[in-house]
Formats: structure tokens, sequence, C-alpha cells
């Protein structure tokens, strides 16, 4: 034997392995099929030589396949088949001059079916030219031709069981073998579904037929293997009675396969990891015995077996081989593929594996070392032993709910696999919805490490004001109100192979629409898949939504949680959740982190700061404490601290601990390892609409029993653990609901009814909602939208409508910033828009208010707070988004950042639109009345009249409020118009700016009809402001 070369490299497992026809001595490029991976797939390789003339394999391209590969066969040069555990097959072309891509040229889906089910149904092809067959465990011979898009012929009962190889003999003529050990030739001349011939394939009754091949020039030369490790020859023209039969493999034979240039050269590999090589040259006959047997790596002078072998070593299964003049390669479920090469001898010499690399099928780059780490975490998840289950249930249902307990990994894994499934059919994406910005932004962030791939790229994020997705993203995670404005442009989500609702059972507004809309998508897309994903076992209202869809649990890991509850009501439930996360620190002697669960951004920053204070006063003793805010509006890289680890424990033992304080975020939507400890004072913040007032506020109320139950298993995520509930056994069992109210039944519906307009759904009564709102709601919308003239009087939308849904903004901040380009002033509303949009930038903090507050009035504008939020961010561009300007001026610089990045979001809509970005000059005194009259372009339904009493009372609705104590406003104009209405001891209205009640008549004349306005002092006073503007003079002067 000559010198060897030979080598190890792709990490993975592999079941087929095939060179591409052609010139057959020299054949250098190759494909591979794989099973049983994360990403299963189907890789064209070629061989290219080193400055040392030693072959190495390069990837040329890779497609993603959905389910296992059972079956490649190449039908050309370029074309070639292959089968999917799922009982699909597609033709496929090797793109000849970029060899870079596949071109799918036919597709026959699910040709077989599921027999059991454990198994999956194609398990083997053959071809004669062309034509193709095809069998499957569900007993089924299928024929097929390149140029036909359905079977040519069905034989349905070719088997009462399963059939595992076949083989064409002649262009008429299959030989198959099943599980029973039946060998049939089935004449395809013959419209008889009864086969011609059959024998068996040995006189142990339970021997099932796992390979068979035909010799190359004698065709009625068969071998066949079983799954006893036996080989068995035959001469078809003769008998049916064997030549020769040899036990040859300890365990099932994975194939068998001549040489195609020494047709007396056969190799066999099997499931035991041994890889024979068969010699007959100076046999007539092929005659399988000892004295012809041979291990591949060394061959005696003699003739004789050596007992050693590197491949019989292997321990893991061969389960495919395949050869030309000087290369044998095969593959493995050791996570490796071989080479093995010889320069000049007659027989390949051994393998040895030289270096491992695995290629992103994304990148088709090398793995990192990162995704290597991330993967040994991701299999150690309670959601990925079910993923045959779940890409068995993908293939054949078009909707699926999923209950996966918070923990399990279903928001990282199932849409890798939905990502998987849609490569393999086509090139659409992927979309997974999350109810909260931070979610989606979060993980995809993880799941893009765990994909090996940039964020923004092949995995991205898309809420609102921010997209990071670029055309190459496959996978999209999106809060699920941007998954609506899609549909806007594309209602039929043409976009997505496979969309995922994750959390579904938190019933946001958005969720609940979407599920309406697209269940009417579904049916007018068969191709599209839905999945349903939720944290609570309560599914059976979205499966008999779904038409009945079939469900999937997946449980969590979960420990024993200890509860405790507080013997009397707490006064103040923030005082009381300081106190515990302090008691916790210093008395618990087992090691965990806190979550502690507060309602929102300032309550959450509060408790950050007193903890830390606290801890400061205890004393360099004590066990470190680091505080971690957590709630929606949070730059994503301060977001990533949760994932920090704790400090360390100190020399003296005293325990060192993280407490993350979070919104009810992180109830369901993000996993933190790590807590052991849940402190729940059982409140969170909720909207709240009331229709007959048209007032929309949020306000804290008590959770939920299932947001409860959710909080206090956080705590036991990676070990026994214990839950500090702020409130009473008592209030938990007779006060609580047992589930969150959905959120459409409690919110102003003006933004959904636009959007379904928008998405072309006119008959809102008959829309199906999972749970309807109450009509008195869905007609509050319909009036506000006519009103702000985005529905005409039939309800129909108009084209100010229409361009008004197209922002990402609540109707009427829409309606006042296009308004805005007709009062010359659309720079300074976009701004002040903008400002609206993001949280709070005012910052007062408990230690400072009076610096806080006198800093806040040299921002003060006088006729109100919308021009001190211009004011404020005037300023801030000024500076240059100076951080330490914002600090000194007790201004929030991520909120004036974020409102920044807003702005500059809705100037590229207006763009799109034509709208005229214009500013009247500063110095003209209609500067600021301009800006005033757009405004109320938007607000004039919420404006309030100052009383003789001194309280203002709301138009229309008669609501008494005050001004909110955070207004700059140091007077009491008469007209105020308001963007808030705060529900809390006292009714208020915020952010208030003062306006002229000849614009409310001007700018608004049907909503301010005066002869159906209702009896009060601000009709009075319009009343005399109408006969002002009947005068000629005055309405020259508007």
């Amino acid at each position: 034997m000559g010198e060897n070369v030979q080598g190890t490299f792709v990490s993975e497992k592999i079941s087929k392995i095939r060179w591409q026809f052609g010139n057959f001595a020299e054949a250098k490029n190759f494909l591979t099929g794989s099973w049983d991976n994360p990403v299963n797939k189907i890789t064209y390789w070629t061989f290219r030589t080193n400055y040392d003339e030693e072959p190495y394999p390069v990837v040329l391209s890779s497609y993603s396949f959905l389910g296992d590969v059972t079956e490649l066969k190449f039908i050309s040069k370029d074309f070639f088949v292959a089968a999917s555990s799922l009982g699909s097959i597609r033709l496929l072309q090797i793109d000849e001059d970029t060899c870079t891509e596949f071109k799918e040229h036919m597709a026959w889906e699910f040709v077989h079916n599921f027999k059991t089910t454990d198994y999956a149904s194609c398990t083997a092809l053959s071809n004669f030219e062309q034509d193709i067959a095809s069998v499957g465990e569900d007993g089924k011979l299928n024929l097929l031709t390149a140029a036909e898009k359905e079977p040519v012929r069905i034989i349905e009962s070719a088997d009462s069981c399963s059939i595992y190889c076949v083989d064409f003999l002649k262009h008429n003529e299959v030989l198959t073998g099943n599980s029973r050990g039946h060998m049939k030739v089935w004449d395809l001349r013959n419209d008889r579904d009864t086969p011609a011939t059959t024998f068996m394939l040995s006189d142990q009754v339970k021997t099932a037929a796992t390979s068979i091949t035909h010799h190359p020039t004698q065709r009625h030369i068969v071998v066949a293997g079983g799954d006893d490790g036996s080989l068995t020859v035959w001469d078809l023209r003769q008998n049916t009675y064997p030549m020769s039969q040899l036990n040859a493999h300890t365990k099932a034979v994975s194939e068998i396969l001549f040489h195609q240039d020494r047709p007396d050269n056969l190799f066999t590999c099997s499931v035991s990891g041994e890889l024979w090589h068969w010699n007959n040259a100076q046999s007539s006959k092929l005659k399988l015995d000892s004295a012809d047997m041979h291990w591949l790596n060394t061959i005696s002078s003699n003739g004789k077996v050596n007992v050693t072998s590197l491949c019989a070593a292997m321990h893991k299964p061969i389960n495919s081989i395949d050869i030309n003049r000087s290369m044998l390669l095969f593959g493995c479920d050791n996570e490796a593929m071989d080479s093995s090469v010889s320069n000049n001898a007659t027989t390949p010499g051994p393998t040895v594996a030289k270096s491992q690399v695995q290629f992103n099928p994304y990148t088709m780059l090398p793995y990192t070392p990162r995704y290597s780490e991330l993967y040994k975490k991701r299999i150690t998840l309670p959601v990925f032993e079910y993923r045959t289950d779940f890409m068995r249930l993908l293939s054949q249902h078009q909707c699926i709910v999923l209950v996966g307990e918070t923990g399990s990994g279903k928001t990282t894994q199932i849409p890798q696999w939905c990502v998987e499934y849609s490569r393999s059919i086509g090139s659409k994406g992927v979309a997974c919805t999350q109810p909260r910005r931070v979610a989606a932004m979060s993980v995809a962030q993880r799941v893009s490490e765990e994909m090996d791939v940039a964020l923004g790229q092949e995995v991205g994020y898309s809420i609102r004001f921010e997209d990071c997705s670029s055309p190459r993203t496959v996978l999209k995670y999106m809060t699920d109100g941007m998954l609506l404005r899609e549909g806007m442009s594309d209602p039929m989500l043409d976009a997505y192979q496979v969309i995922l609702l994750d959390e579904a059972h938190e019933r946001t507004l958005a969720t609940d629409l979407l599920m309406g809309v697209l269940k009417e998508v579904i049916k007018q897309r068969p191709d599209l898949k839905l999945v349903i994903m939720s944290a609570t076992l309560d599914a059976g209202k979205f499966q008999q939504y779904f038409d009945n869809a079939p469900l999937m649990n997946v449980p969590g890991r979960t420990h024993p949680v200890e509860i405790f509850y507080t013997p009397e009501p707490e006064r103040d439930y923030l005082e009381a959740a300081i106190r515990t996360v302090i008691q916790i620190q210093m008395c618990e002697e087992i090691p965990g982190d806190l979550l502690l669960f507060l309602t929102g951004q300032e309550e959450i920053e509060e408790a950050c700061k007193r903890i830390k204070r606290e801890m400061d006063n205890l004393g360099p003793e004590v066990g470190e404490l680091k505080c971690i805010p957590l709630y929606s509006t949070l730059p994503p890289n301060l977001q990533q601290r949760i994932f920090e680890p704790a400090p360390p424990t100190k020399t003296n033992g005293a325990i060192g601990r993280k407490v993350v304080v979070s919104t009810n975020i992180a109830e369901t939507s993000l996993t933190i390892d790590g807590v052991v400890f849940v402190i729940d004072p059982g409140f969170a913040k909720q909207k709240v609409y009331n229709p007959r007032i048209r007032v929309e506020s949020l306000l804290v109320s008590p959770i939920s029993k299932a947001s409860a139950q959710q909080r206090a298993g956080r705590a036991g995520r990676t070990r026994p653990g214990k839950c500090f509930r702020l409130y009473t056994e008592k209030a938990y069992k007779n006060e609580m609901q047992d589930n969150t109210y959905p959120e459409i039944l409690r919110s102003n519906l003006g933004s959904v009814v636009l959007q379904l307009k928008k998405l072309g759904i006119d008959d809102l009564v008959h829309f199906d909602f999972m749970d309807p709102p109450a009509p008195e709601t869905l007609m509050r919308a319909l009036e506000l939208l006519n009103y702000l003239a985005a529905l005409d009087d039939d309800g129909n939308l108009t084209d100010l409508g229409a361009v008004m849904a197209e922002f990402p903004l609540d109707p009427q901040l829409a309606k006042m910033l296009i308004a805005s380009c007709n009062h010359n002033c659309s720079n300074e509303i976009l701004s002040i828009t903008a400002m609206l949009s993001v949280p709070q930038c005012f910052v007062r903090p408990n230690e400072s208010k009076k610096a806080a507050d006198d800093a806040k009035m040299k921002f003060a504008h006088i006729d109100g707070d919308h021009l001190t939020l211009l004011n404020v961010y005037h300023s801030f561009k000024q500076h240059m988004d100076d951080v330490q300007w914002c600090y000194d001026n007790y201004v929030n610089y991520r909120s004036l950042k974020s409102g920044d990045n807003v702005r500059q979001q809705l100037s590229r809509i207006m763009d799109r639109f034509v709208l005229k970005r214009t500013s009247t000059d500063f110095n003209s005194k209609d500067y600021y009345i301009n800006i005033r009259k757009a405004l109320v372009n938007g607000f004039f339904m919420q404006v309030a009249h100052l009383e003789r009493t001194g309280h203002y009372l709301t138009i229309k609705d008669n609501q008494v409020v005050q001004l909110h104590p955070s207004s700059c406003l140091d007077h009491k104009p008469e007209w105020v118009i308001y963007n808030e209405f705060v529900l809390t001891t006292k009714n208020y209205i915020r952010t208030v700016t003062d306006i002229k009640p000849d614009w409310l008549l001007m700018i608004a004349p049907q909503y301010y009809d005066l002869q159906n306005f209702p009896q009060c002092e601000a009709k009075r006073q319009l009343e005399l402001t109408q006969a002002k503007l009947d005068s000629k003079q005055y309405q020259e002067g508007f």
C-alpha cells in the first residue's frame, strides 16, 4: 500500500453520504445528510489540496432539512433527490455556476404516512435514471418521476409491515425488503399490486432486511443485509435460494456498496461501527466467506483477517459509505465523517481522525467555542427531549398549542426548530411575538448566541421605534403590536412560514387581536404554520378557539417552594418589600438570589436606592447585595445585568447576593437563574377603561392567583426556594381572581379598531375575538375615530385614517402630528409627540425634591406642559446629548435619548408619506400659538373647563378633575387640553396646555355641535365664543 492521507472533518451525526455524479475517477464533490442534530441539513462539499497536496474538505453550500435525511440519490450530475424521516421527498438541483445554493424543482409532500407515533416514514429511495422508488414504514411503495408532481403509482399495501430498503433492478423491476425479512420483486408492467416474486432473507423469522444493492454490471446479482448483521447473495435468474450467506457483522447492516470501477470489491458497514471490505477477484461468482473478507485498514500478505481495526473500535454506528477511485467516505454517529484516501493502492488505507470542524449552516463558517458551550446547556433544557414530537406535530398540523412551564426553554428552542422547518421547505422566515419589549430584545440576543450568528443578521428583533433586523434575518422576535403593523402592509404575512405567539396566556390587547387576525389568515394560507405558546396549563380555551388544535405539554424544572404569608395586610407594601429584602440578606443562611416584584419604573428605582442605602448603613460585615432594576424601557445593555453573577461570599462567610427588582415581566417572559427567594407584594399596573366617561388609566391593582403562582415558581428553578407573599392567605384565597382579566375587556379600543380597518376587516361586530369586548367600548372607539376623521360616517377608513394607522401611536397623537403640517409646526409637534411616547423625563429624588422642582421650573412654559417638554428637548439637543447636563438638571438621560430615537423614527414615516417638516419663525408671535392649535387637532376630545367653584370639569363627560401636582402651570387657565386622566385618590389631568375656546369650534365643529351639547357653564361660554366667530371681522382675524 502507498502513503495514506485521512481526516475527520465534520462534527455532527451523518445519515447519508454521496459522491456527486460525473467522472468517477476524478469525483471530488459530495453531499452529506444529517440526522438527530440541532439543525438537520444537506451539505455540499468539495475536496481541495493544500501545499503538501493533502486533500481537505470545504463546504460549498448547505440546505436546512425538515426531519432526518434518510436518503440521498443523484439522478444526474446536478440533480438529486432527498428523503425525509417525516415522509417527504424533494428534487433539488445544485447550482452549477455558483455551487453555493440548492434550487428546489419538485416536492412530494408526505408521500408516506406515519405508521406509529414513535417512527417516521420515508426510509429509503432508489432510482433508475429519473424514475424514483420510495418505501416507508407505512408499508407503501411509491413510484415517482422527476416530471410529475404526484406519484405515478402508489402500491398502498405493498407490505403489512415497514419496508426498510428498495432497489431498482431494471427500468420496470423493483426489489424491496421489509421488517419481517420478506424480499419482493415488483414487475411494474403488471397493474396488479402483487409482487412477481417473494422470498425470505433468512431462515431466521425475525431477521429484517435493512439494506440491498445489485451488482453494477450483473444486475441479477443482489446482496442484502439484515438487522442481525448477516449478508446474503442471490442470483435472481436462477432461483430464490441464496448463493451464499454469512453472519458478517455483529449488528444491523446499514449500507452495502460495490466499487464502480472494480465491482469485485464490495464494502459493507454496520451500526456496530464495523466497516468491511470484501474482495472476490479470484471467483467467477460473488461468494462471501471468511477467506474473502478483509478489514478496511489492514490486509495481511496471506489474505487472512487481521483482528484489529480502528473502525471497529469506534463503537458508534456507521450509517453510510460511498467511494470513488481513490477515496472512501463514511458517515457515522460518532459525530464525525471520515475520509480514507490511498494515493496508489487498490485498497483504501486506515482512517485517522485529524481534526473536527462543524460548520454553521447560516454563516457557512466554523462554529465558535461559545456555540458548543451553549449547546451543552441547551440539550439539558426540558423542552429539548420533545424536539422530535414537536417537529412531527408541526409537519402534520397547521396550528399547535404548546404549554411549557417557565424555564422549560420553549421561547428560545421552539423558534429555532421552526427555522429548521421553514428552511427545509423554502426561504420564508419565522416570527416569534412577545408581549414585552424587554423579552423580545433579550431573547433575540440569547438566541443569536445559541445560533452563533450576529444579532440583527440571521436573528433580529423589532419593537416600537426600533428595528434590529436585516434582509438576512430568518428568525425575528417582536412585540405582538409590531407583527400587527407588518400585517398592514402584508395582510397575508407572506414573509413568514411560521408564526409563534409566545406568552399567549397574558392575553394582551395586541395578542388577542393577533389571534383573531391569524385565525383568518391561516384559512387563506394553508402553508402558514401557527404555534400558540403559553406558560399556564389552562390551554383548553386556546385549543377550542383554534378548532381543536393539538396540545403539546412540556414540563419545566421545578423544585419545592415554601410559601409565606403576612398575618395582617401591609399598609405600605413598598416599605414591607424593602424590609423583607434586607431581612433575607441578613438572616438566610442558604445561598441564592432574590427577585422582588414591583409595579413600575419609578417604584423600582426608588426601591433600589433605598435598598442600597439600607445596606450601606449595615456595615462591611454583611454580605454584599447587588441591586438590579428591570423594566421595559431600560436600555438593552442594562437589562442584561440581570444575568450577571452574584457578588462572592466574603471571607467571614457573609453570602453575596443580587436582588432583581422587576415589573411582572419576570413572571414568565424572562427566566433568571439562581433565584431562590421571591418577594411578592401582590400588585401590578393594569389598564382600566371606563367607556362611559372615556377614561383609560394605568392603575395599581391586585394580581390574580395565576400570576401569584407564576411568581412563586420563579423561586424553584434551580433548587428549593421560598416565596414571601406580602398579603394574607385569606386575601389570596378569597379576594384574588383566578386569572388576569383579558386586556381587550378593559382597554380603549381606538387603536385596535383603526388597525383592524387598516387590515381590511370592516365587520367588527362579527370579528372572531376570543373574548368579544363590550358593545359600548366598541362604539366609543368608532365614535372617537369618526370625530378624528379617521373613519367616515359609514365607518369606512378615510385617506387620513389610512395614514394615521401607519404611525405606531395612539390615534390622537397620529392625528395631531399629521395636522401639524397645516399649522407650520410639524418639527415641534414631532418633538412633543416623541416626548409623550417615552417615560417621564423629569427626575425628583426624595432627598432633593426642592432642587429638582427648581430645575424643572427653568424649562417651564407659561402656556403649559406640552411646551415645557419641547423646551426640555431643545435644551437637551443644544447641549449635545450631554449626560452630565441631564444629571445637573434633574432630567432622565435615557428618556431623552429614547425620545430622540422615537423622533427620528416618526420623521422617517412622515417622509414616506411626504408630510412636510416645517417650523414657524421662532420670533413670530404665532410660533407657540400654532403649536397649541396643532395640539387641539388631536386632543379636542380631552378638554376641561374651569368652573366657578375653582375645579375643572371635563367637556361632555362632566368629570370633576384637578390639575396634576406635576404640572408646570402656575395659574388656572379657563380652557385646557390634557394628555392623560389619572385615577388616584382624586381625579387628576396630567400634561395640560392652555388653549382658546374658539380653536375648539373652528378645528372640531362636528364634535362641538352646540345644538346637541349638554347644558353646562362650558356650553354657555362656547355659545358666546360662537357669536364672536360669526362676525366677519373675527373670521378674517383667524
